[in-house]
């Protein structure tokens, strides 16, 4: 099954590879973005400027699309200004259009303490700030299920893979990579649930294939690569043929500072994912969708190595 897809955020990580992906196998794709950001938008796409928070913009750049993805993540400081407000005009867009929304979910909403594996049973009891606010949007996709707007919610661990920067692998694990160290969130024995991008936007497309066939308010749990810090330094060590020396994050100076710097309070919120141990059960995915068979971690993350520059070995 294919249609038309409008992808809200399309210059971002996760929009551009859905874009590409989705227009590969045989979608006609809409990407939304606004300003600059336009020309980075994946070609052989329709390029749409707009303003996500403009409903009426939305609303007309999303007519005849089947499927709404919403990719759009702001920066964590503007998650309390810009979060609630591009869900509710994703949503409104998708009610105009008669359109599936598919809205990728995180592990915020479950909070510290959350269990060793996760289910779309497990409770949610959001302990940060970022954690409530998803957990209000989630909630606001399910009240508008419940009028016809039909919604899938794809909830996965912390991306990586693809063009794009701004995950947690690129902008602290592999900054210093090239002076041959790491340095790693948490500790090295705590299994941490990785989502390579390719293999999520490959089971976002065979949920929209099959989205008819869904409950209105769907949810499921994307069981990507659920490694612990040595797994992941010893996958680079072998992709790189280098000795890396890992070092640890400095939480002690982040939560120092993190009263006058917003952005070290924002990650000082969700320390606990590197300290407690968690991954995704996939069961319900799969049953799905099937088995979409996961690109093996160690090919995963040479290749993610590889887009972001880092000398891989042959």
């Amino acid at each position: 099954m294919s249609g038309r897809i409008l992808v809200l955020g399309a210059a971002g990580r996760l929009g551009r590879i859905a874009a590409e992906a989705f227009r590969d196998r045989g979608w006609t794709v809409a990407s939304l973005t606004r300003g600059r950001s336009i020309r980075l938008v994946a070609s052989g796409t329709e390029a749409v400027e707009a303003d996500a928070r403009d409903v009426n913009a939305v609303a007309a750049a999303a007519r005849g699309a089947d499927v709404i993805l919403h990719a759009l993540n702001p920066p964590y400081t503007q998650w309390p200004r810009l979060l609630l407000p591009f869900t509710d005009a994703a949503i409104a867009a998708a009610r105009s259009a008669g359109a599936t929304l598919l809205f990728p979910g995180n592990l915020y909403n479950y909070g510290s303490g959350l269990p060793a594996v996760i289910d779309e049973t497990t409770p949610m009891q959001p302990t940060s700030h970022k954690g409530v606010l998803r957990l209000e949007a989630e909630a606001r996709l399910r009240d508008a299920a419940s009028e016809g707007v039909r919604s899938i919610i794809l909830r996965a661990g912390d991306f990586y893979g693809g063009s794009g920067v701004g995950s947690w692998l690129d902008r602290i694990i592999v900054r210093e990579l090239g002076n041959g160290r790491v340095t790693y969130p948490g500790p090295l024995d705590v299994v941490h649930e990785w989502a390579y991008l390719p293999d999520l936007v490959a089971a976002m497309i065979a949920l929209a294939d099959v989205r008819e066939r869904l409950e209105p308010f769907a949810e499921f749990g994307f069981a990507g690569h659920a490694v612990t810090g040595r797994e992941l330094v010893s996958a680079m060590v072998k992709a790189t043929g280098r000795n890396l020396r890992a070092t640890t994050m400095p939480w002690w100076m982040i939560r120092l500072l993190a009263p006058v710097v917003p952005i070290f309070r924002e990650l000082a919120e969700v320390a606990y994912l590197w300290k407690e141990p968690h991954r995704i059960a996939g069961e319900k995915l799969k049953t799905a969708i099937g088995d979409l068979a996961p690109t093996p971690f160690p090919v995963a993350i040479t290749a993610a190595l590889a887009e972001l520059g880092a000398p891989i070995r042959r």
